[in-house]
C-alpha cells in the first residue's frame, strides 16, 4: 500500500518522503514505483520525473520532520499503529495532519492516546491505491472540521474520490458492505447451495457488471423501493446473520488453506492461475478507468 500511496502523491506533483524500518523495502521502493507506473500505462521516459519526487528515508525524523501530511500504512496491528503515531507526533510539525490507512481498525482506537487528537483522522485507501479511486476519510469525535475539509481537498487534488465517513465504525463503509457480501457468499458454499466457483461466476456475470456505474441504493431506487421492500420481506430472514466468522472459513485457515499464497483456499490455485487472476484485475481496472473517463 505504501508505495502506491507515495506514487499517487508524487504523480500529482507532491514531494514525498517514505520511511520503512525494513531496509529492503526502502531499497526496492523506486523500482516498485517505476514498475507500477509502467503498469498504469505511463511511458518509461516519464517515470524518472515522478520517482525523483520520492525520497527513501532511513529515519522517521527525516521523513516527518517537515511534513504537512503524514499517512501511515503499517500492518493491521493496533499497538503498532499507536506507537507509530506517538513517535510521529513527537517529531512532526504541530500543524501536520496525521492520517492512518487502515481497513477495519477504528481510527478512534489508533489516535486516542495522542496529545492533539483534533488533527488526526483516517484515510482508507483501497488496494491497489494507485488504481482504485476511492479513499474513505474517517472522522473521529475529536477531528476538526477544517482537518476533514483539508484532507478531502488534498485527495481531490491528486485525482482520488474522497468519501466522508462521519462516524467512526469498524470497517467504515466499504469493508462493511464488502464483508456482508462475503459472509453470505461463504455461507452459500458452507451450506452446500453451490460451489465457490458458482458464487464468483454469479457475481461477475450479473450485478457485479453494473456495480461500477450503479450503486446499490441507486439500483433500489431504479427498481423501486416498493419492490425492494417486497424482496426483503421474502429473503432477509433466510440470509446468514451470524455475528461470528464462518466455521468453514476458520477450518480453511486452521488447515493452512490460505488462498493464493498457499495454493488452496475456497478455490485451488497454481502460480500460473494466481498470476493470471492478478493480471486480469489490473487490466480490467486500467480499461475501466479509461472507459469511465
Amino acid at each position: 500500500m505504501g508505495h502506491g500511496i507515495a506514487l499517487t502523491f508524487a504523480r500529482a506533483g507532491y514531494n514525498v518522503r517514505v520511511y520503512d524500518p525494513i531496509a529492503d523495502s526502502l531499497e526496492t521502493l523506486k523500482a516498485r514505483i517505476s514498475a507500477s507506473l509502467i503498469g498504469l500505462g505511463l511511458d518509461a521516459d516519464d517515470v524518472p520525473a515522478i520517482t525523483a519526487r520520492v525520497t527513501a528515508c532511513h529515519a522517521l525524523s527525516e521523513a516527518v520532520g517537515n511534513a504537512d501530511l503524514v499517512v501511515e500504512a503499517a500492518p493491521e496491528k493496533l499497538a503498532l499503529k499507536q506507537q507509530i503515531f506517538a513517535d510521529v507526533e513527537a517529531l512532526a510539525p504541530a500543524n501536520c495532519l496525521l492520517a492512518s490507512n487502515t481497513s477495519v481498525i477504528p481510527i478512534t482506537s489508533i489516535m486516542e492516546h495522542l496529545k492533539n487528537r483534533s488533527r488526526a483522522l483516517g484515510t482508507h485507501w483501497w488496494n491497489p491505491p494507485h488504481m482504485i479511486p476511492l479513499v474513505e476519510v474517517i472522522r473521529t469525535e475529536w477531528t476538526k472540521d477544517d482537518v476533514m475539509d483539508t484532507m478531502v481537498a488534498i485527495l481531490s487534488d491528486i485525482g482520488k474520490t474522497p468519501v466522508r465517513v462521519e462516524k467512526d465504525v469498524p470497517g467504515f463503509i466499504g469493508n462493511r458492505l464488502q464483508h456482508a457480501l462475503w459472509r453470505e457468499a461463504i455461507s452459500l458454499v458452507e451450506n452446500g447451495v453451490c460451489s465457490a466457483e458458482a458464487v464468483d461466476n454469479v457475481i461477475k456475470s450479473s450485478f457485479g457488471r453494473r456495480l461500477a456505474v450503479l450503486g446499490p441504493l441507486e439500483n433500489a431506487d431504479l427498481v423501486g423501493t416498493d419492490l425492494t421492500l417486497d424482496i426483503h420481506k421474502n429473503v432477509l430472514a433466510d440470509l446468514e446473520a451470524s455475528g461470528a466468522p464462518s466455521p468453514y472459513l476458520e477450518r480453511l485457515v486452521a488447515d493452512g488453506k490460505l488462498g493464493m499464497k498457499s495454493g488452496e483456499g475456497f478455490r485451488s490455485w497454481t502460480p500460473e492461475t494466481a498470476e493470471a487472476t492478478r493480471n486480469r484485475v489490473t487490466t480490467h481496472l486500467r480499461k475501466l478507468d479509461t472507459l469511465l473517463e
